[in-house]
């Protein structure tokens, strides 16, 4: 039961959830949530929604053992002088840390065990008969539940926020595992903090005309996105990368640009969709993409898409290590060794190259993700090490990088070096991805045009104009977002007959132009995967 399909669109949402929200009392609303979440949940993954409860169930008591153990501290403090309170804090310090330590080995290790374990076995097993020891382990194969790694993250993030005392452990199991649980984010996040969502979620608020057609409006971009694009680009790019040995590095390339914009409008709708549904019931959950495309780094495109993991690697990854006690020493050192600018970043590429060899392998557990992971991080630190030179280089060229060729520029080559380093992500292994890179700078040609190629694996020239015109669509969408005008507002004020008309617009696009039924292969919930 996708975001997008029949059973979802047509009778669990509008019937199942929105009619029995809306018609009880306020106070009982957000338990027609959880059980609705808990049935979706089901639905999609079965059993294993064992999975999910044990992760509830951990981190409800693991709260409110870390609460329970800060108040009884508070106490102390109260009457304690200047020196025992330094004890004090120190002795509960050590005890927050020992239960924090507790639950991420308990949270994370599940995860670990469930998506990992296969990975790690087979490559334990790669290396002992490279070292001509006759041992062998029986790797163990786990079927895991859509959307693990989105709740788990929402969990530790919880359980964080608890031990450093931003909230308090919440006490009503119902309240928390509804925001672990509920049904939109499920599979695919956005990936939220409890202060985001969990007491809007409880609130109940109904369903008011503006919440339904502006989340309408957003659901229906999101299936547009997905729908009419990805979907229809899911034939081709399947065949050329299955099969990337039977093509030039011609084709190779299209299917590396046709990968990331299939990937940006799968995901991006899948997240138009998760907010258009949230906002039906008046939760508004954290956006996570804003037009990754303009950036003008790899940095920046990073702070642009998937916004959300980007953040908790942020707060719960990159700070705490670059903060740390041992890397603030390491800083001070290197400041006198080599300057204000290159003595601080020694420490934070320590904790970068953390963050991205952890952001690889939360996409899957596959050498071609950490390869992933690395080639991002190699980008970004590359990107601090030479840009005093660059500025440098302008200054000493008079060049103007606020001009809009020099930011233009900067975008191409943004994208195209997000679009390389999709085709090792989308690529069936790391050997593959190497292999499609050399053939596509090696034995590169536009004969697929002259040919006719292009058009014998899955799309025709109807298919490419149908993408070019949504994309078309985005961008201008994209650009009045960057002038920070909010188009929906704006729709919403004009006259009725214009207002339909871009609903019917919407509607057709999808009725019309969607790819599904016999003759196309629907793209499967692509981030849920990971």
């Amino acid at each position: 039961m996708g975001y997008n399909s029949i059973l979802f669109l047509e009778l669990f949402l509008p019937i199942v959830t929105l009619v029995i929200y809306n018609i009880l009392p306020q106070k009982h609303r957000w338990k027609v949530l959880l059980v609705i979440s808990y049935i979706f949940f089901w639905a999609i993954s079965g059993k294993l929604i064992i999975y999910l409860l044990f992760t509830t169930l951990l981190i409800h008591y693991f709260g409110l053992w870390l609460t329970s153990i800060q108040e009884e501290r508070n106490v102390l403090l109260k009457d304690a002088d200047k020196e025992d309170k330094k004890k004090i804090k120190e002795r509960y310090l050590k005890r927050q840390r020992k239960i924090l330590l507790f639950a991420t080995l308990l949270n994370i290790g599940t995860l670990v065990v469930v998506k990992y374990s296969g990975f790690l076995g087979t490559n334990i097993n790669s290396l002992l008969n490279l070292l001509n020891i006759n041992i062998k382990l029986k790797v163990p194969h786990f079927i895991m539940p859509i959307g693990i790694s989105f709740y788990t993250f929402q969990a530790m993030s919880y359980i964080i926020d608890v031990y450093r005392g931003t909230i308090k452990a919440d006490k009503n199991l119902g309240r928390l595992a509804l925001f672990l649980a509920f049904f939109p984010q499920i599979m695919e996040g956005p990936i939220c903090r409890y202060s985001q969502t969990a007491e809007r979620l409880y609130e109940g608020i109904k369903t008011t005309y503006k919440s339904l057609t502006f989340g309408l409006q957003r659901m229906g971009i999101g299936l547009v996105k997905q729908l009419v694009v990805a979907n229809r680009l899911n034939s081709f790019i399947m065949e050329v990368y299955s099969n990337y040995t039977n093509y030039s590095g011609g084709i190779i390339a299209v299917s590396m640009v046709l990968y990331t914009v299939q990937l940006y409008m799968d995901f991006s709708g899948a997240m138009d969709i998760a907010l258009g549904c949230s906002e039906m019931f008046g939760v508004k959950l954290p956006e996570n993409f804003k037009q990754p495309f303009f950036s003008k780094s790899i940095s920046e495109f990073w702070t642009r898409w998937h916004i959300t993991l980007g953040a908790w690697f942020r707060d719960y990854i990159f700070y705490p290590l670059s903060l740390s006690d041992k890397l603030k020493k390491l800083t001070s050192a290197a400041r006198k060794k080599i300057g204000n600018y290159y003595g601080p970043l020694i420490a934070s590429s320590i904790a970068l190259f953390c963050v991205w060899f952890c952001n690889g392998i939360w996409h899957g557990s596959a050498w071609s993700y950490i390869f992933f992971g690395m080639y991002h991080f190699t980008l970004i630190l590359s990107g601090k090490l030479i840009e005093p030179l660059v500025n440098k280089i302008n200054a000493k060229l008079h060049i103007n990088n606020q001009n809009f060729i020099y930011k233009g520029m900067q975008i191409i080559r943004t994208t195209i070096l997000v679009m390389i380093g999709e085709l090792f992500f989308r690529a069936e292994g790391l050997k593959a991805g190497l292999a499609m890179f050399k053939q596509m700078i090696t034995n590169f040609s536009f004969n697929f045009i002259k040919n006719g190629e292009l058009f014998e694996l899955g799309l025709d020239a109807q298919d490419l104009i149908i993408v070019g015109i949504i994309l078309l669509g985005v961008f201008i969408l994209g650009i009045l977002k960057e002038k920070g005008i909010n188009v929906r507002e704006e729709i919403s004020k004009k006259n009725i007959v214009l207002r339909w008309a871009i609903y019917y617009s919407i509607i057709l696009a999808i009725v019309i132009f969607g790819a599904y039924g016999a003759g196309y292969v629907p793209v499967p919930p692509m981030y849920a995967e990971f």
